[in-house]
């Protein structure tokens, strides 16, 4: 099926398919000079290796590659190459790459040197083990220093790094079957990129204890190398690579819940819009406005009014998420924010609120930013706002809740966000950011109990930056890490990446969700200069909607023979029992449930009216 690639993905670019390169039962797939997918006997072994260059606010560059040769045969391939990186002020950085690969070894080598220096925040390979089936299992990790340490890959989250001052790491792939991965050249340590939504143990270079950004001097190389060395102790036999093009098997599974209710994110600068867009507002129907409030920022009084304005129209609930700037002491800040509120006449249901410098992420080896304790917030807050529920937790992401713990004791509920392009931005990486968000809400869970538990405005596109100095601005459209605006939004990637997103924490038992705005570049609904193919919307409205109308109804788990391609879950509405579907792929999929088969267009979705 040929579907037009604006109306998949937003913009007429499409990804250029990898280059396959097997060796025997070793497989990997060749994309912009790294390494994905790599998978030994139709299993994934490691998810990526990768030669990443952050520049010093972790945005990734994208290197020009240039004499690349491909050469494949005799049950082994090769890869060279030349990249080169233009950094500020004429500064340049120039990489020579090989990659050879053998039916039961892979090798990554990389020479770095730079001509005028180059500043970085690192520079070197960065590997990814998957987390599913990978996550809680053995592992033997090898330290630089030649001890050796037999752990386990972690099961619930680790704010911090698992495994430091790394030399080498092995797991069992497949029974039978070990992949160690060697690592040279500087020393090593892995961090959980879970916290981010990220689907991967990340091992890097350079440990983050050390100073960034640095420089690499001119003219002096850097080299490192990876390796990827499996051993295959099973008897022979054929290959365990599952068919290709059979149907995905549904089936309804035991688990059952509530469907959260559905929130929508409104900005003082997206005010105006969202009042002339009462009429979209009805017809999606959601169950809570969330209101941002920043006085940092410049919001104030008038902000509050617009707000007011909004609430007074709309049936549902209203929530306040306050960023408190922390420059007074909190109970006079917080005093300062009631007043307004009362001039305004806007009293929401709930108030959400956090210093604004938690916003900011606090890596290893960092120094804490000061701010009053959060007890001290906590109790301000309920002193200014005496009948309205508060909450609390953070405004940025679960990396920074998992970092630092909140008092839940004080809350009447736990909140956070996430966003799946903090690291990588091509379309595999962040749908497979939805494989780490049951791992999330698990640990959210093992922390905080049955506390309320709300997650939102988690969308495509980035809304601030943990990690650095700003969002990256993105007016070309591109796939871009950390970008503020972000094409799959407007297509029907996004509108199928947030039904799946909400299917992948239905176990979580949310109070509510929150997946975007009404308007603006987080927004339902098109932008004069963003033609879209479904008019005034986008894709993901109808997405939203159909969210917002399931709120409040029982689901039931439905279990996929492909989950990396297909999700869906069950609701029992007043209609009858109905079985949601959503295809995470730009392939048409075809899927089996209790005798009915059906085709899924690329990123598509569909709805089966289920016999009770």
């Amino acid at each position: 099926m040929t579907v037009d690639a604006f109306t998949l993905y937003g913009t007429h670019d499409v990804e250029a398919p990898p280059v396959r390169l097997s060796a025997g039962k070793l497989e990997v797939d060749l994309v912009k000079g790294n390494l994905r997918t790599i998978r030994y006997d139709g299993t994934e072994v490691l998810r990526a290796i990768s030669y990443l260059i952050r520049d010093r606010d972790w945005g990734t560059y994208s290197p020009e590659i240039a004499g690349l040769k491909v050469t494949q045969g005799d049950g082994s391939f090769e890869v060279t190459y030349r990249a080169r990186c233009n950094g500020p002020d004429d500064t340049n950085l120039v990489i020579d790459v090989r990659i050879h690969g053998k039916s039961d070894r892979l090798d990554f080598e990389a020479d770095a040197v730079s001509e005028t220096g180059f500043e970085t925040n690192r520079c070197g390979f960065c590997v990814l083990h998957p987390i599913v089936g990978v996550a809680g299992a053995p592992a033997l990790v090898e330290h630089v220093d030649g001890a050796t340490q037999t752990t386990s890959f972690p099961d619930f989250i680790e704010p911090w790094q698992p495994f430091k001052d790394m030399r080498a790491i092995t797991h069992e792939a497949i029974r039978g079957v070990t992949a160690e991965c060697r690592m040279e050249g500087d020393t090593f340590e892995m961090e959980d990129q879970r916290n981010w939504s990220d689907a991967s143990y990340k091992t890097y270079v350079r440990p983050l204890a050390l100073p960034w950004p640095y420089q690499i001097p001119a003219d002096q190389p850097v080299r490192q190398k990876i390796s990827l060395i499996i051993k295959d102790s099973r008897p022979e036999q054929p290959s365990c690579a599952p068919a290709s093009g059979e149907a995905i098997k549904l089936q309804l599974g035991t688990q059952t819940g509530t469907m959260p209710a559905i929130g929508l994110i409104i900005t003082p600068e997206e005010a105006e819009a969202c009042l002339s867009a009462q009429g979209f507002l009805s017809e999606i129907a959601p169950q809570e406005l969330l209101f941002h409030f920043d006085p940092g920022a410049g919001h104030g009084v008038e902000a509050l009014k617009r707000f007011a304005e909004i609430a007074a129209a709309h049936t549902g609930r209203s929530m306040l998420e306050i960023a408190l700037p922390c420059k007074q002491s909190p109970g006079s800040e917080a005093h300062d924010i009631a007043r307004q509120l009362r001039s305004a006449g806007f009293k929401p249901g709930a108030i959400t609120i956090s210093p604004s410098v938690d916003r900011q992420s606090t890596p290893p080896g960092s120094k804490w930013p000061d701010c009053p304790p959060l007890e001290e917030i906590y109790a301000a807050a309920h002193t200014a706002f005496p009948d309205i529920r508060i909450g609390g937790g953070m405004l940025s992401y679960f990396t920074e809740l998992n970092r630092k713990r909140v008092p839940e004791a004080q809350l009447g509920f736990i909140s956070h966000c996430t966003n799946p392009i903090v690291h990588a931005a091509d379309d595999l990486s962040v749908m497979q950011t939805l494989e780490a968000l049951p791992f999330i809400t698990r640990s959210v869970r093992a922390i905080y109990g049955d506390k309320p538990y709300r997650i939102g405005p988690s969308t495509i596109p980035m809304r601030q930056n943990p990690y650095g100095s700003r969002t990256m601005d993105n007016p070309s459209g591109e796939r871009i890490p950390m970008a503020n605006r972000d094409p799959r939004h407007n297509g029907k990637f996004g509108a199928a990446f947030a039904l799946a997103y909400a299917a992948s924490v239905l176990d979580a038992n949310l109070e509510c969700l929150t997946l975007s705005a009404l308007t603006g570049p987080f927004g339902l609904i098109a932008g004069a200069d963003e033609p879209s193919e479904e008019g005034d919307w986008r894709p993901l409205f109808g997405t939203i909607r159909t969210l917002a109308a399931l709120a409040g109804s029982e689901w039931r788990e439905c279990i996929s023979s492909s989950p990396s391609r297909v999700l869906a879950f069950a609701c029992i509405t007043a209609e009858g029992s109905q079985l949601h579907i959503v295809n995470l792929t730009n392939d048409e999929q075809v899927v089996e449930c209790g005798g009915l088969r059906r085709g899924l267009p690329p990123f598509g979705t569909a709805l089966l009216l289920l016999s009770d």
